[in-house]
């Protein structure tokens, strides 16, 4: 720990923690959300449905300061949102370390979805046809026949919205601000550093994320390659 804090500095440290903490807490929460959404939406037929698809996937092509304002609006304290939270809490949403978990479900949840129904489209349909046959519920087939069919779209699922969440700047700027050990997460301490013209301290950091995101997708397209051959097999 003492050499990362040398050469990422204890503030830059304390960022990178709260990324990791971040991500790994919305990536979890969006598995839980996308996997029930990704199936119904799979098997769900409606003319609304081109409609709602459009809706769940805006993040993809909304700039980020855009739903990250409405987010910050929806989130303020004059808010029925944001009123309610305080009332329950008794502090307030916006720029608090949870106002960055839900805007992260948001803005990631497309990268967790679009994996996720993908695979649930192309599945075929015998194996629930049989697990008809065998008299299981629902719940049942979705458990125990559906999920470890898909295991390849869960992990790029998985994988793909904890990267994007690490790599956030618009939206948790927006909602969040920065407040260090609160809300300074790694791609608003890396804007901070260039500000302060600290490109040495900048650089690390933006290596740091370099490195990483060449290896989270270096990963999933491995495992996307072994898994395809032995589906193959």
């Amino acid at each position: 720990m003492s050499a990362l804090t040398e050469f990422f500095g204890e503030s830059s440290l304390q960022a990178i923690l709260l990324t990791l903490k971040l991500a790994f807490i919305t990536g979890g929460l969006l598995l839980l959300i996308a996997l029930p959404l990704a199936w119904f939406l799979a098997n769900w037929q409606s003319k609304a449905k081109p409609f709602v698809m459009s809706v769940l996937a805006l993040p993809l092509v909304l700039p980020p300061t855009v739903l990250g304002f409405y987010l910050l609006v929806a989130f303020s304290p004059q808010s029925t949102l944001g009123q309610g939270w305080q009332s329950l809490t008794g502090s307030s949403l916006a720029f608090s370390f949870e106002a960055l978990v839900l805007g992260s479900i948001i803005y990631s949840l497309p990268f967790a979805l679009q994996p996720l129904y993908s695979g649930f489209t192309q599945l075929d349909s015998r194996y629930l046809d049989v697990a008809k046959t065998l008299g299981f519920s629902v719940t049942e087939a979705f458990m125990k026949i559906v999920l470890p069919l898909s295991k390849a779209p869960i992990v790029v699922a998985l994988g793909l919205s904890f990267a994007h969440t690490i790599g956030e700047f618009g939206v948790v700027l927006m909602i969040g601000g920065n407040i260090p050990g609160e809300t300074q997460v790694l791609s608003i301490a890396l804007y901070e550093q260039v500000e302060a013209l600290q490109y040495d301290s900048a650089h690390n950091l933006a290596i740091a994320l370099l490195v990483f995101s060449f290896v989270m997708l270096a990963a999933l397209y491995r495992f996307n390659g072994l898994t395809r051959k032995s589906e193959d097999r």
